[in-house]
């Protein structure tokens, strides 16, 4: 019998120590000042703490709920073999019906496929194939994208910080991201959303670029005069004249001037541009507005490090200009023009460099095995952050081979269809390992290297649904939460010494003991306590007075029948365990079939209460009985107060 009540006594004792430790970090950070929490987040001293604590869920911390779709009809553009202006209508008419329709995408596009008469096998699969093995493959690809889409996502946000995400797939095309106390939720965006495609391509020469931008000039002006586009062709398509490398380089003399003044009788593009940019004042350079428009609006920038730059305000036209089709007929048919990824600044204007670059990829971002986060220490970029990556062997062997072909020329690091950088090949690279420069802050430095090293999504994702809990929000439901839980625990604390005398105060031991190693099991195995988690707990408080209920009102029917304290005691407990035990059990099923076919919020609350209903049993069976024992143990009790 000693030994039996040792164990007890260290179990109880032992459990209490151990939740006291588990809650520890939970009471530091809940009585840390702003300033020390903020010291310790700038000492990397911060997430360890947090990562001891309660984790709360997004409805009491405050942060964002993300409803994301993945752009089926832009990826199978990407699965193409070809595309051309006949699968654009056809994908875009499909995207539309899509919207108004309860039908899948795929079910959607073999049917605009079937009325036009055209077979699936012309655009994806082997030219032989079967509609229906075209269209399982399609299904397939489909399903993996969004899988990818899943696992990348997940990659980033582990790497982002988030304390206890939750990334989970809703339908066919869906995911559903929630993002506990994130502060910044344009970062969070940006990390979520982005493709990350990370590509090499080699620049054109610069006399094709200049050739092709005196072409495009020549077909700006003949739009302007209301030339058809036949001729517009035909014209631009001759020899065009050398300009004058130095007049280039004088000093602009800006002047402002309205869309419908540049594109003067092509009025379609002038509503255009200004559709989409509500400011239509346009910087260009007085002396060459009438004669040459186009090049009015660029700048040669090579005295500043760059070449040919855009002011931004003239961003938009230019855009507007090149989607011209007289304009993409004059641009070489292997060459793409892409914008810098970020502006820079020169006498307190803002640019952005045009490239003239090959459509051919040398090499993508699936070979990267690490980025980093460095700070610049040659003359370029010293102190400036850069990120550093490395490529695995079959990419570092692709890359020697592209930069030693192409000593001198300059290689596009392209991030989205956008320039990062674009450094002369000055040696051959063998070992893989190169660099990305020209990046704003440390912040976007970590940013790109978490969304290169989790990968580049399958296909674009769409943001079909945001929403944004604040922090004073989640604050108020904690309050409330906790409120609500005090003012039930008290009443039923007081209700059980009312009525239930000296057993009463046992009880209420145990319930308060009960609290105390459930919030301590939250906190070491990092569960994620949720509004409808607290709702739980409040459950879980009148579950285990419910079983010492169910004891103390066996224990008084022995006492009526003459029987002694102690054996009074021993028989209650035994006859109120069956009832106890099917009751909990009852409820703990319940609580596991919630938890596996809940979503977020009825999870939370099945994991408080699961929690709860086993630390009651434990409460009420073992702390109560034990506490009893000690009592009778030390002297014969002839009555007992309950």
């Amino acid at each position: 019998m000693h030994g039996k009540t040792l164990f007890k006594t260290l179990l109880i004792f032992g459990l209490i120590a151990w939740s006291l430790y588990a809650l520890w970090p939970t009471v530091q950070l809940m009585t840390m000042a702003p300033e020390t929490r903020e010291q310790l987040e700038n000492e990397g001293k911060l997430v360890p703490l947090l990562n001891r604590a309660i984790a709360l869920g997004l409805d009491l911390q405050g942060g964002m709920y993300l409803t994301l779709e993945v752009d089926l009809p832009r990826l199978l553009d990407q699965l193409a073999r070809y595309r051309d202006s006949q699968l654009e209508e056809i994908l875009e008419e499909t995207r539309e019906e899509m919207n108004v329709s309860t039908e899948g995408f795929l079910d959607l596009l073999s049917r605009n496929f079937q009325k036009r008469n055209i077979s699936l096998n012309t655009y994806w699969g082997d030219p032989g194939d079967s509609e229906r093995k075209v269209m399982n493959y399609l299904q397939d690809e489909s399903r993996e994208a969004v899988d990818r889409s899943l696992r990348i996502l997940s990659n980033r946000v582990d790497q982002f910080g988030v304390s206890e995400p939750s990334i989970q797939k809703v339908g066919g095309r869906r995911i559903l991201v929630q993002l506990p106390g994130v502060s910044d939720p344009d970062r969070a965006k940006e990390l979520i959303g982005r493709t990350a495609l990370l590509e090499f391509k080699l620049l054109k020469e610069s006399d094709v670029f200049s050739s092709t931008l005196e072409k495009i000039d020549k077909a700006l002006t003949m739009e302007r005069q209301g030339k058809a586009f036949d001729e517009i062709v035909s014209t631009t398509d001759e020899e065009t004249e050398e300009k004058d490398d130095e007049a280039e380089q004088k000093e602009s003399q800006d002047k402002v001037v309205s869309v419908s003044e540049l594109f003067g009788e092509a009025e379609q593009y002038a509503e255009q541009a200004q559709i989409n940019d509500t400011d239509t004042g346009l910087v260009v350079d007085e002396r060459m507005f009438q004669e040459n428009p186009f090049f009015a609006l660029l700048r040669d920038m090579r005295r500043y490090g760059h070449e040919v730059s855009v002011p931004v305000e003239n961003v938009v036209a230019v855009n507007r200009i090149l989607e011209m089709p007289s304009v993409k007929k004059v641009i070489p048919a292997d060459a793409e023009l892409l914008w810098a990824s970020e502006p820079f600044t020169v006498a307190d204007r803002s640019y952005r460099e045009l490239f003239l670059v090959k459509k051919d990829v040398e090499l993508t971002g699936t070979y990267l095995t690490d980025a980093r986060v460095t700070i610049g220490s040659d003359a370029q970029t010293a102190g400036q952050p850069e990120v550093h990556f490395t490529l695995n062997r079959s990419g570092a062997r692709i890359f020697s081979r592209v930069s030693g072909a192409n000593i001198d020329k300059r290689l596009g690091i392209i991030l989205d269809n956008r320039v990062v950088s674009a450094p002369r090949i000055q040696v051959r690279i063998p070992d893989g390992r190169s660099r990305i420069t020209g990046i704003r802050d440390m912040e976007e430095a970590r940013m790109l290297s978490i969304v290169l090293k989790a990968g580049a999504l399958p296909a674009p994702v769409d943001f079909i649904e945001e929403r944004t809990v604040g922090p004073s929000l989640g604050k108020d439901s904690i309050t409330r939460g906790t409120w609500s839980a005090i003012i039930g625990l008290t009443i039923v604390i007081i209700f059980m010494v009312i009525y239930y005398r000296l057993s009463g105060i046992v009880a209420d031991i145990a319930l308060l003991l009960n609290l105390i190693i459930l919030m301590a099991v939250l906190a070491q195995f990092q569960f994620t306590l949720t509004l409808p988690g607290i709702a739980g707990i409040v459950l879980t408080i009148g579950m285990a007075v419910d079983a010492n209920v169910l004891v103390f009102e066996r224990i008084r029917e022995e006492l009526s029948t003459g029987k002694t304290v102690r054996a009074s005691i021993d028989a209650g407990y035994s006859r109120a365990f069956r009832t106890i035990l099917d009751a909990n059990v009852t409820t703990l099923l319940t609580a596991l079939v919630l938890y596996q076919f809940g979503t977020g919020p009825i999870r939370g609350f099945a994991v408080t209460l699961s929690i709860g209903i086993l630390v009651s049993m434990f409460t009420a069976l073992v702390v109560t009985r034990y506490i009893f024992g000690q009592i009778t143990s030390r002297r014969t009790l002839k009555r007992l107060s309950i």
